[in-house]
């Protein structure tokens, strides 16, 4: 069986796209992968295409060889956008395998442990802050920290075990607070304002007051501070009993110096790549959970990064926040490691999400359940992708 050639694909996402790799072979079964430029990566699929161009002729069950070679070519420019387009054809090159044996991806990781997988309800309330968004998805803006009560009950009614929100501020026009990403005022000094921190608690108070005392919460702070202000910020709110703060910060040992001021878990390591990239987060015991981007890393070397997390007694969750093809891949990873915590996935979506794929993923009581079918356990619905091209943004 040989490589004969590639496609990207992409579809509207509301506030984003989604985007996909589709390789094909000589011998019958393609495979798919999803990524996302849309968030830090313009020009990926530029490079997709430009590093599946010179695997055509290629054995695609060969996936280990093919991605040392990727790397090896592109090792003066490593990481990034480069590791990302290489994760994207070693995803897909793991969906011909799996179909081409006949067998799901998480048997190739060395079979599913579990059959069934908790998930938290990501960016919960995140697309709701914005008018255009929230009439995307079809529910009300939120206007007031008191809506976050009724939102919390609503995850909680729906069986979800756990919920992730971030800054969300209602001082006048209801907003995000992102001035890590330059999206709001607080760039580039990223100082913690004692009028954020009242807020934070303020939301997160209405959200427990909705979820109720079983529902965990977890605060994801992104990249929107500095040591000083992640402090600041989770000192001032570490008796809430969260489930998690979760932070970027680029500097391991100033993360385990904030690990080691909480009594709250630190979860972080989302936009790291590779076991090069892990491995000081690692040796300075910087985290208690470790997230890997199953999309950013590509699902082979992410079973790597996993099983370093667990010489170090590190449990890991996946990131993922994209489309339906990105979580079922985020599944097979997550059925077949051992130190899996909990997995993320967004609930409020464009509603022809479901149409992008030809099997959505199976969730029932906030759970979802590992697929079986071979490769991912899904296709790509082509005619519903094209039905949604994607806008200019």
């Amino acid at each position: 069986m040989k490589l004969t050639g590639y496609e990207t694909l992409h579809c509207d996402a509301g506030w984003r796209t989604f985007s996909f790799l589709k390789l094909t072979t000589d011998a019958g079964p393609h495979g798919i992968s999803e990524y996302n430029e849309s968030y830090g990566s313009p020009g990926l699929s530029g490079v997709i295409e430009n590093l599946a161009q010179r695997l055509i002729g290629s054995d695609p069950c060969a996936h280990e060889l093919l991605s040392q070679q990727l790397y090896a070519i592109t090792r003066q420019a490593s990481g990034g956008m480069t590791q990302q387009a290489i994760a994207a054809i070693e995803n897909a090159l793991l969906d011909i395998k799996g179909k081409a044996l006949g067998v799901p991806v998480h048997a190739l990781l060395g079979g599913a442990i579990r059959d069934r997988l908790p998930l938290y309800w990501s960016h919960c309330g995140t697309y709701r802050m914005a008018a255009n968004s929230a009439q995307i998805i079809g529910k009300p803006k939120l206007e007031r920290v008191e809506d976050l009560v009724a939102l919390g009950q609503e995850v909680r009614e729906r069986g979800f075990q756990a919920l992730k929100t971030n800054i969300f501020l209602f001082d006048g026009e209801p907003r995000l607070h992102i001035p890590g990403f330059g999206g709001t005022p607080g760039w580039p000094s990223l100082n913690a304002e004692r009028s954020v921190i009242d807020a934070l608690r303020a939301q997160l108070e209405a959200l427990r007051a909705g979820a109720g005392p079983d529902v965990g919460i977890l605060l994801d702070l992104n990249f929107n501070f500095k040591t000083e202000g992640y402090l600041q910020v989770t000192r001032a709110l570490d008796d809430l009993g969260l489930f998690w703060f979760e932070l970027d910060i680029y500097d391991p040992a100033s993360l385990r110096r904030i690990r080691d001021a909480l009594k709250t878990p630190v979860a972080s390591c989302e936009s790291l790549f590779g076991v090069r990239g892990f491995k000081p987060y690692f040796e300075h015991y910087a985290m208690d959970v470790a997230i890997i981007d199953v999309p950013w890393n590509g699902i082979w070397q992410s079973l790597k990064i996993a099983a370093l997390a667990e010489a170090y007694e590190v449990n890991v969750a996946p990131h993922n926040f994209y489309g339906h093809l990105s979580t079922l891949m985020s599944a097979h990873l997550c059925a077949a490691v051992p130190n899996f915590r909990i997995m993320e996935i967004d609930i409020d979506d464009v509603p022809w999400k479901d149409d992008i794929v030809t099997v959505v993923p199976e969730i029932e009581n906030g759970q979802l359940r590992v697929p079986d079918a071979p490769g991912w356990g899904t296709d790509l619905n082509e005619e519903a992708i094209r039905a949604h091209p994607p806008l200019p943004r």
